[in-house]
């Protein structure tokens, strides 16, 4: 007899957790263009409100005004990169244990993902490729609720975007988990009351998450 799940349900972000983090593309552009390590998540954290990024990922600009805002701002910090190139970076390779996860969890609780992304590429995922945007939008598919910043127009971490997601499931915070590779935006679900769990390693992540859920995830 299986046992009950602890929890009601498990919210996601996409990029750095189902796939691998666009941290990896970055450093692997700021090397080929031959700019310090983190120069993105630099220019990314300056201003973070209002900057290039965050309008882009609330619906603010378009892609060709993100660009120009984007180029001007590294211009400011002494750097020169294209805003083309970076948005490039976004699309990640899935995580196959992430997925099987996820397969898991939509038989036993209530699942929903909430990304910040932008209206470049293909669908939620912001895929590149025709086999990307098939794959991702298999994912997608998994999760009852998906709250995209690009639609909804308010970003993590603001504690709406959160909060919209529970409503939209019908879940109270405290009885869910809720899984990001960036701590600023883990803070918010875990002061709803979320068990919020940052994703460094996707296997220690998913030890975790088995350990909040009270069952098997592989």
């Amino acid at each position: 007899m299986k046992k009950e799940p602890l929890i009601d349900a498990v919210l996601f972000d996409f990029g750095g957790v189902v796939t691998t983090s666009p941290f990896e593309a970055f450093s692997r552009y700021e090397n080929e263009i031959g700019a310090p390590l983190d120069s993105i998540r630099l220019i990314n954290s300056t201003n973070p409100d209002n900057n290039a990024w965050a309008k882009m990922e609330r619906s603010e600009v378009t892609v060709s005004e993100f660009c120009k805002l984007f180029e001007a701002e590294a211009t400011d910090l002494g750097l020169e990169m294209s805003g083309q190139k970076v948005l490039e970076c976004l699309s990640g390779n899935v995580r196959p244990q992430m997925v099987r996860a996820i397969e898991i969890l939509q038989k036993r609780v209530r699942i929903g993902c909430i990304t910040n992304n932008m209206k470049s590429g293909h669908g939620a995922g912001m895929a590149r490729t025709s086999e990307q945007a098939a794959s991702v939008a298999q994912i997608m598919q998994m999760f009852e609720v998906v709250v995209e910043s690009a639609k909804v127009g308010i970003r993590k971490p603001d504690v709406r975007i959160y909060e919209l997601a529970c409503s939209e499931l019908g879940v109270d915070p405290r009885n869910c988990a809720y899984l990001d590779d960036l701590g600023i935006n883990c803070k918010p679900a875990a002061n709803l009351g979320m068990v919020a769990i940052k994703v460094v390693d996707p296997e220690v992540a998913i030890d975790h998450l088995e350990s909040v859920v009270g069952f098997s995830l592989r």
